[in-house]
């Protein structure tokens, strides 16, 4: 009879098992990486010389003035991973004829066949609505529900094109100043449901204290260049504030 430990034996002279030597984790492998790369638009650079990389759970914020080159350098990190990233920008992109229940679901059109989105736009399922019930009332539009995009405020606008974002219930979330509209007590209820529900999340702010909050790893942006990569618990309000000045 063959005993089992020889035929281990056998197998580890075709196949060499190597306990203190394991297989190298993926884990740590980048999301992201920029190298010495030049970004912008046509053939005019808005970033040069960019190092970065990004590894899956990191909570990053992007700072800088306006047009210091945040939007160029998030679109480029959106680029590398189109299909698994749930992307805000500035432009809200809503349809104004529709509801805010419409506008959210759209974040999910891909994931259904024509018919069924049809269905839903003439008369919204109860499984859905009961989905984007709980992501509104967290937002406070439980009220503007299915109330048209175009009565809503600038700042509802916003939080409904968030609600949207987060609906496609992705692995990564990169927001284009999701904030930038409404108040700092909206402000912290949105960045914690983006925290809560991505653990990668790539976010450019103006409120540095926000920043230093809700992320761990902050990245400044100034005069065309990354100036600052460093985490957060590193630093402090005043430090960033450096880069907004002349």
């Amino acid at each position: 009879m063959i005993q089992h430990h020889d035929v281990l034996a056998k197998a580890e002279k075709v196949v060499p098992i190597e306990s203190e030597s394991p297989l190298p984790s993926l884990i740590n492998k980048p999301l992201f990486r920029l190298e010495s790369q030049s970004i912008g638009w046509g053939h005019k650079p808005v970033l040069e010389g960019v190092d970065l990389s990004i590894k899956e759970g990191e909570k990053v914020a992007i700072i800088g003035k306006s047009g210091a080159g945040k939007s160029t350098l998030v679109h480029s990190l959106y680029q590398q991973q189109p299909k698994i990233i749930a992307y805000c920008g500035q432009e809200y992109g809503l349809v104004p004829s529709l509801s805010v229940f419409h506008n959210i679901y759209m974040g999910q059109l891909d994931k259904h066949h024509f018919t069924y989105n049809l269905v839903n736009l003439l008369r919204p399922f109860k499984s859905q609505v009961g989905k984007i019930r709980p992501l509104v009332e967290s937002l406070g539009l439980q009220d503007q529900l299915f109330q048209s995009a175009d009565r809503l405020s600038g700042g509802q606008q916003q939080r409904v094109a968030v609600a949207r974002t987060l609906f496609q219930e992705r692995d990564i979330f990169i927001g284009d100043e999701p904030i930038s509209s409404v108040d700092e007590v909206q402000s912290e209820q949105i960045l914690q449901l983006i925290n809560g529900r991505h653990q990668t999340t790539i976010l450019t702010l103006h409120n540095v204290e926000l920043a230093l909050r809700f992320c761990s790893r902050i990245v400044g942006i100034r005069n065309g260049r990354v100036e600052l990569d460093s985490s957060a618990d590193n630093l402090s309000p005043s430090q960033l504030r450096t880069l907004y000045q002349d």
